[in-house]
């Protein structure tokens, strides 16, 4: 196929994946090629925002780079990547990190999507694999509880996969409204609304004591700590009535086949695994991880939420999944870099900790950011974009200017996701080829070239060919808990996606891991006990409403690309706060008046919208516009390094 620059893209459902239930696409994917196109692209590099050449902008990033290295160390340079990108360059992004900089200085913006979930996925079943059966296995369910996740906004073609449904969230969203049952917990209870709902498991003699009894360990530790989460104690905390709580247990056990999924809302809080925990010891209570048709899940929230995570652009991760502090992996992983395992730097700061950390110092006083936005993403965001200035050097790989890129030294134009080929491997484990539909405007490149470009010139060889990468990826994950090895550009085009680990050419991968043994010591899944605490942060006199955030249909992460597409702005054109009508009375707001919403971090405004959606005690702002994060916590789960997004103390007041 002949690629002609500035032709036009026609985008269409994918209707051989059956993710995508049968060809469907969200009103973000119809108008994806906009963008493409758009007056806002980048198509030259800047160096300290005049144009520049791409060889003299690639020249003072590197002898930035080699001036701070020889002067500070190695740490003196971060890197910070994103859960958009593809397999290929969240490997190479790891590797340069690590080989070309010799920092262990790199984190992603997936730190701030599925860590909870994945740090309980890995503490349970020994392995994080967002969906670990097939998203069509959710059609052979009865019975699905979805906690924390608005689907219908956030990933539209998914809910045609979903039975009857039971939904956990504060506000009456979207996907609350399509449930069969909702309870509507107060923000930060979560946790305690899932030791609530095992503890009725228990007492109601509903338990799967053969299953429990063949495939965990761990119960009867599990069983004692609940005993003083009785019910009505439960409904104190989260304010969700016990006939309803009892509703969705036995909807649950009755049911011949049931899921239990997680998303943000329960999984963004500094007790964030804990939570994620509590939901898997319900769904082991009811002998259903490891089941067809049945099983814990997690929904992924970028692109390639599952597989960004796999292939060393986190902090303590090598490729495969693997611990960088296990001595076995280090040596695996420089054998296929040709490196000694001893140059291998260790783990890093998480992505929160990191920013925090810049410019400081302690820290590091450059950056090298791809697919990323934090000084809207990030919580606590004011202080970050401090951080970000004071540095001796930021560098930001990007297709438009961000509100990051704006504060960047050197902003590199890079290419879109029709642009370039590479891999994404889906919330199923699902590893697909997306290929190049389009050439990129002259004088833009892709962020495999631009890593290859200041390795060469730091000194080392690196490929920037999509395939080169994908099988060097290939060789460092074999062995490794997401292997795959046996993975190629031609079988997954033949097989429409093939599903890690995948450890041999032959082998067929594997949709379903948990059927015949968990990927734990023993083989067993394993109950962990946990204990609810109330938020990082309470309501106060001062402060005494709690604010949420979350997506809208229209609008995607922080919105640096959506905010530019005509049909989106015109479904959702700015910033809003929601709240209940008793509270909009007692502060005399109407809908439709400018509202500032203050925390002990910063204030940001939106729109009134006035609602009995949500409970009275709590308002919600949408996170794609600059503000929200402004207000939101940064207190950090202990093992996730999870922040604290979906809980704050807050105070509002109609702008007049």
């Amino acid at each position: 196929m002949t690629l002609t620059p500035g032709a036009p893209v026609v985008v269409g459902p994918r209707d051989d994946v059956p993710a995508n239930a049968g060809g469907a696409l969200c009103q973000k994917g119809w108008t994806a090629a906009e963008l493409l196109t758009h007056r806002d692209r980048l198509t030259t590099p800047l160096l300290h925002g005049e144009p520049a050449s791409w060889g003299e902008a690639l020249d003072y990033v590197a002898g930035r780079l080699r001036a701070l290295r020889a002067e500070h160390g190695p740490d003196s340079v971060a890197v910070f990547g994103g859960g958009g990108l593809t397999n290929e360059k969240a490997y190479q992004l790891g590797k340069f990190a690590r080989v070309a900089l010799g920092t262990s200085q790199i984190d992603y913006n997936g730190r701030f999507c599925m860590s909870s979930a994945a740090a309980a996925s890995i503490r349970a079943f020994g392995m994080d694999r967002g969906l670990p059966f097939p998203v069509t296995d959710l059609a052979q369910a009865e019975v699905v509880l979805m906690a924390g996740a608005n689907v219908a906004e956030t990933m539209p073609p998914f809910v045609r996969h979903l039975p009857r449904l039971i939904v956990i969230d504060p506000r009456r969203t979207a996907t609350a409204r399509l449930a069969w049952l909702h309870l509507q917990p107060a923000p930060g209870t979560d946790l305690a609304l899932a030791l609530g709902l095992l503890h009725l498991v228990i007492a109601e003699g509903l338990l799967d004591k053969g299953y429990i009894a063949e495939r965990t360990t761990g119960f009867e530790a599990v069983r004692t700590s609940l005993a003083s989460w009785w019910p009505e104690r439960v409904e104190r905390v989260t304010g969700v009535p016990v006939a309803r709580m009892r509703q969705a247990v036995h909807a649950l056990a009755g049911a011949a086949k049931a899921v239990v999924l997680t998303g943000r809302g329960v999984e963004q809080h500094a007790k964030g695994t804990d939570t994620v925990t509590a939901f898997i010891n319900l769904a082991l209570a009811l002998g259903l991880p490891g089941r067809p048709g049945s099983g814990y899940g997690c929904l992924t929230g970028q692109g390639n939420g599952q597989g960004g995570r796999e292939h060393g652009q986190k902090a303590d991760q090598l490729p495969g999944y693997r611990k960088i502090d296990d001595p076995a992996a280090r040596e695996h992983v420089a054998a296929v870099w040709g490196v000694r395992p001893e140059d291998l730097p260790g783990p890093g700061r998480s992505a929160y900790e990191l920013l925090q950390a810049l410019g400081t110092p302690e820290g590091p006083r450059a950056l090298l950011l791809f697919g990323s936005n934090p000084v809207v993403s990030a919580p606590r965001s004011l202080a970050v974009a401090e951080r970000l200035r004071s540095l001796d050097l930021l560098v930001v790989s990007d297709l438009v200017m961000s509100e990051t890129a704006a504060l960047a030294d050197v902003v590199l134009p890079t290419t879109q996701w029709a642009e370039e080929t590479g891999t994404m491997t889906n919330l199923e484990g699902r590893v697909l080829l997306r290929r190049k539909a389009a050439e990129p405007p002259p004088g833009v490149r892709s962020d495999l070239q631009i890593i290859q470009g200041l390795a060469v010139r730091l000194g080392h060889r690196f490929a920037a060919e999509p395939r080169e990468v994908f099988d060097e990826l290939r060789r460092a994950s074999a062995g490794g808990i997401a292997d795959y090895s046996g993975i190629t550009y031609e079988r997954i085009e033949a097989e429409t996606g093939v599903f890690w680990p995948c450890p041999s050419p032959g082998h067929p991968g594997t949709p379903r891991p948990f059927l015949d043994s968990f990927a734990t010591p023993d083989g067993r899944a394993r109950f962990v006990p946990v204990e609810h605490r109330a938020p990082a942060e309470e309501t106060s006199e001062d402060y005494p409403v709690y604010l949420t955030t979350g997506r809208v249909l229209a609008q995607y992460q922080s919105g640096a690309q959506t905010r530019r597409i005509g049909p989106l702005v015109e479904a959702a054109p700015e910033s809003f706060v929601e709240l209940h009508p008793s509270l909009a009375a007692h502060l005399e707001i109407d809908a439709g008046d400018r509202v500032r919403v203050t925390s002990r971090r910063g204030s940001a405004e939106g729109v009134a919208r006035i609602t009995d959606a949500i409970r009275p005690d709590t308002v919600f702002m949408p996170f794609h516009w600059e503000g929200a994060n402004r207000l939101t916590n940064p207190a950090l789960d202990p093992t996730s390094r999870m922040p604290e997004f979906k809980v704050c103390a807050v105070r509002l007041e109609a702008v007049r």
